[in-house]
């Protein structure tokens, strides 16, 4: 290396301050190497959205004082909420042991937080800079190449994000096509506390997390989500980006038609806009998981495209997989090696884990969701139907009501498609269980 370039060298350089960048940058600095963490927004969060939750799991493993950051509320509501065109089932779980699972916060407090405490810990952060590619020598990563310098390290951490040009740049990713991300949406709408705890039920600083399907995202491989804050609620939705491309469907427009079903304009009303973000998230899965390492350079987060979209799980994967990125460059530095054939065992720790066992559980269910996407909207709808009718006390008998729903049931769904559809339910159950 020449020698003017020495000041400029340091052990390693992790690219993107969000949770997978700042979990890698903290691990390595404990090990007691030298971390410089490049984000390239004006702080860390700035350039970042993400549906809500943090897992509790995820944060402690990376800072045990993850209870001194700005938390919202810990989620001790879960729901999922089925719609039709008009009303709503919901079904609910709650648990005192699960009141502190997960928590709601936003990412901009979240990752400024994180970088704070990272800080602290000695990682060196260097917020405003954009990398431009990183260096190349003799097939091997040893740098980044930002708009004003050049910037070196044995090891570079891609955690940049589900575009990842970097990883895209020396071939570990390849370029994304439609079918491999999701877009979210999301508004943030303000109203009071008291407000959100009447309407939510919620007591003690509790939070609820809200899935729901159907309804206006009926036919779509989409879900929405609505969760908690202190004094505001997100309110959001994600979408295949495939089914946008060839329906020609507007998200914004998505996201509207959600908000005004009357169970979420119920939960919104007399609200005040408060934000608006969308964001691209992962979506491939298993069956497109990209070449994670090479020499001299590891990609972890949504750059590696590590999300779990069936529980919409994301910030976990990316802080435990920036940790195992970590702690792989620090066994590199025990062996001097920081070739593939070392940094391999970031793939093996993955492998190890809940992250890629998870994501290999899942790896079938999602194209068979996608395929029967079509039918989501059917059934959301006969579920409220049916407690419509099993509900209502109107002075006619049941009997004959349900056996009129019955006959619409088969005569609006062909026993062929009722089959493929029986087929697809039993499909996901055995690619779980398998």
């Amino acid at each position: 290396m020449p020698e003017e370039n020495q000041q400029n060298k340091t052990d390693v350089i992790v690219v993107g301050a969000g949770p997978a960048g700042v979990s890698a940058a903290v691990t390595v600095a404990r090990g007691g190497k030298k971390v410089v963490l490049v984000e390239r927004g004006n702080f860390a969060g700035s350039k970042n959205m993400y549906g809500g939750v943090i897992y509790s799991h995820a944060a402690a493993e990376i800072f045990s004082n993850y209870k001194e950051a700005s938390i919202e509320r810990f989620v001790s509501n879960h729901s999922y909420v089925l719609l039709s065109e008009t009303d709503s089932t919901t079904i609910s779980y709650k648990s005192p042991s699960h009141n502190e699972n997960a928590f709601v916060i936003t990412r901009a407090n979240w990752d400024r937080w994180c970088v704070e405490q990272a800080v602290k810990e000695g990682v060196y952060y260097a917020p405003n800079t954009l990398v431009r590619e990183l260096i190349i020598k003799d097939g091997k990563v040893i740098g980044i190449r930002t708009d004003i310098e050049e910037y070196y390290a044995d090891i570079v951490i891609i955690a940049d994000g589900v575009n990842s040009l970097l990883a895209r740049q020396i071939g570990l990713r390849k370029d994304l096509r439609p079918k491999d991300v999701f877009l979210g949406v999301k508004e943030v709408i303000k109203l009071s506390p008291e407000v959100i705890e009447q309407r939510f039920g919620l007591g003690n600083g509790g939070g609820c997390a809200m899935e729901l399907v159907g309804g206006p995202l009926k036919n779509l491989f989409a879900m929405g989500i609505i969760y908690t804050n202190k004094d505001s609620v997100a309110v959001g939705l994600g979408v295949a980006l495939e089914d946008l491309k060839n329906r020609k469907i507007k998200p914004y427009e998505l996201l509207e038609a959600m908000k005004k079903h009357s169970f979420v304009a119920d939960i919104i009303e007399g609200g005040e806009l408060a934000e608006y973000s969308a964001h691209l998230i992962p979506e491939g899965g298993y069956n497109r998981l990209p070449q994670l390492y090479t020499d001299g350079a590891i990609v972890c987060g949504d750059a590696a495209m590590l999300v779990n979209n069936v529980h919409f799980e994301g910030t976990n994967f990316a802080m435990i997989s920036g940790k195992f990125a970590g702690e792989t460059a620090l066994e590199a530095f025990e062996k001097s090696d920081f070739t593939k054939n070392q940094l391999c065992l970031y793939r093996k720790k993955l492998e190890n884990s809940f992250i890629l066992k998870d994501l290999r559980t899942y790896k079938d269910v999602v194209k068979t969701i996608t395929n029967r996407a079509n039918s989501i909207g059917y059934y959301t709808q006969k579920v409220n139907e049916f407690f419509e009718i099993f509900t209502t006390a109107d002075g006619i008998e049941k009997k004959g009501k349900f056996k009129k729903f019955a006959k619409h049931f088969f005569m609006k769904r062909s026993l062929a498609e009722l089959f493929k559809d029986g087929f697809a339910g039993i499909k996901v159950m055995f690619d779980i269980l398998k």
